[in-house]
């Protein structure tokens, strides 16, 4: 299991940029998009989270 998750890290690819890129792909259906929300990775998700109904606040 640690292999995979050296593997990864040596990717440069972190939990924040992949859950970015999952929600913008779903919502988007845009590589471009995708990119770019991940490239923003945390603050995309929080930000989706607020905006979103039944996000943070239920």
């Amino acid at each position: 299991m640690s292999g995979a998750k050296n593997t990864a890290a040596q990717a440069g690819i972190g939990l924040g940029t992949a859950i970015a890129v999952a929600i913008s792909w779903s919502v988007n259906q845009s590589i471009i998009w995708a990119i770019i929300h991940g490239f923003f990775s945390w603050f995309y998700v929080i930000y989706y989270a607020l905006t979103r109904p039944g996000g943070l606040s239920g």
